[in-house]
């Protein structure tokens, strides 16, 4: 498949709720392709609203029974997560359907556009895709966007969902995924490399994928704080990197930081600029976007004025609602880097956390178990809540080898305070019933794409208590 003969392919998405299959759909079907999919949220009747937004995109739903899968013709795109024995792969095999996974299907649509812009790193990719989404539309460039998380500012009551744009200019953004090993795939004519931490793989691993990486592009736009960033662009020729740097020494420097509870303020250059989200990291996103869109050709002064406009994505630091006195936040945080960032940010400010953290699986809570311990431990104050529920789990088989209560006892032992409840709808409660007016409730957690719906459940629980009241 090359990306000129899409209009009309037939492709079939297994998982095609999932948040890096969607916006893949969306692309596809926009630019002329048949798109169908099956999901087991959609079977389970979760998120309804998501799929009817699909639908109404010209995507064609079905059960994931194989019922979907009906002739050679069709792709069939799936993680490598999906199980051979799934009905649908079942179908595909037997009529020996063309098979792809979503990364081999985005860096195909990546590659062959003119200005293939890929956003690595451990943290901050999606806010980063979406900073730069933002400033290549204000900037008249009509990007086609491929964004793991739905971007507020292109989010309407008529497409609720918007992890895509759809455009007829050169550019194609996409965060880009080393978890998998995937990202050798790619062939960025711009990479930003935001940091480098534990996440999915060795440090020694995801270095070699992000020197790789960032030696393919034409211009890599790299965090000067981050040690192993900084020392992965040491070898580029010195016209090939742009730098950025909180008050350091780089290309772009921000200084004059003030923080505020939901926005931020920093000087770059000449310029004072004021951005809609909190937290230092968010300037660091916002320097990578920016020196991402002046390598692709977008005045300063315009980048300055379309970043001052991002007002977020969903899931990442997003304010839900208010209600007496306390302010629930829905957050993506689910690794260590993300969840001190929030923590972070929220202490730079008063009132007590109350956090509900929910794993995103046995997997990775085995493999950053002590990670996560400290990053708690470290992050919550004395007089702070975490409580845990159970793993997200959405079918399958996996190993239970380390659970919440594990985490909860791992806590304890090195100091902190946190509490199992393994339901998670019985955990929210215990928050609602513990907080008091100056709190912030932070839900966070990943792979599961019905916490907002909890988290707008916590605002009207406390609304309801404090008419009781």
């Amino acid at each position: 498949m090359h990306d000129g003969n899409i209009a009309n392919a037939r492709f079939f998405f297994v998982g095609v709720g999932g948040s890096g299959m969607m916006p893949l759909a969306m692309i596809l079907a926009g630019r002329g392709a048949i798109v169908a999919g099956s999901d087991r949220g959609l079977d389970q009747g979760r998120v309804p609203a998501k799929f009817d937004d699909l639908a109404a995109k010209g995507v064609a739903l079905f059960p994931q029974d194989g019922s979907g899968i009906v002739s050679p013709d069709q792709i069939v795109v799936a993680s490598a997560a999906v199980e051979a024995n799934v009905a649908d792969i079942v179908a595909a095999d037997r009529l020996g359907c063309r098979r792809m996974t979503r990364a081999e299907l985005n860096a195909t649509l990546f590659n062959a556009s003119r200005v293939p812009i890929g956003v690595a790193g451990t943290s901050g990719k999606s806010t980063v895709t979406g900073m730069i989404a933002r400033i290549l539309h204000d900037a008249g460039r009509d990007p086609t966007v491929m964004n793991g998380a739905v971007m507020k500012d292109f989010a309407r009551a008529d497409r609720p969902f918007a992890s895509a744009l759809v455009g007829s200019g050169d550019a194609y953004v996409s965060e880009v995924d080393e978890s998998d090993g995937s990202i050798a795939l790619y062939r960025p004519r711009i990479a930003v490399l935001n940091n480098v931490s534990l996440d999915h793989k060795s440090l020694d691993e995801l270095n070699a994928l992000f020197a790789a990486f960032i030696g393919a592009a034409g211009m890599a736009i790299v965090n000067a704080d981050n040690p192993d960033a900084a020392a992965l662009a040491l070898p580029l020729p010195r016209d090939r990197v742009t730098t950025f740097s909180l008050g350091g020494d780089a290309d772009l420097v921000a200084r004059e930081i003030v923080e505020e509870p939901f926005a931020v303020g920093f000087t770059l250059r000449d310029a004072r600029v004021r951005l809609q989200v909190p937290g230092r990291h968010n300037v660091s996103n916002a320097l990578a976007a920016i020196g991402a869109a002046l390598a692709a050709g977008v005045p300063f002064d315009a980048a300055v004025a379309a970043i001052a406009a991002y007002t977020g994505l969903k899931r990442r630091f997003d304010l839900v609602g208010t209600a007496g006195g306390v302010a629930v936040i829905d957050d993506f945080g689910h690794n260590p880097d993300k969840i001190a960032a929030t923590l972070a940010t929220l202490h730079a400010f008063p009132g007590r956390l109350l956090v509900l953290f929910q794993p995103h699986g046995y997997g990775p809570l085995k493999a950053m178990r002590r990670e996560l311990v400290e990053t708690f431990v470290r992050g919550l104050n004395r007089n702070d809540l975490l409580v845990l529920p159970d793993p997200v789990y959405q079918g399958g088989t996996v190993s239970r080898e380390v659970t919440s209560a594990d985490l909860v006892g791992d806590i304890a032992a090195a100091g902190g305070a946190a509490r199992h409840v393994p339901d998670r709808a019985a955990a929210a409660a215990h928050l609602v019933a513990q907080a008091r007016p100056g709190d912030r409730i932070v839900v966070m957690g990943a792979r599961d794409d019905t916490l907002p719906l909890l988290a707008a459940e916590m605002v009207a629980q406390l609304a309801a208590r404090d008419k009781v009241a």
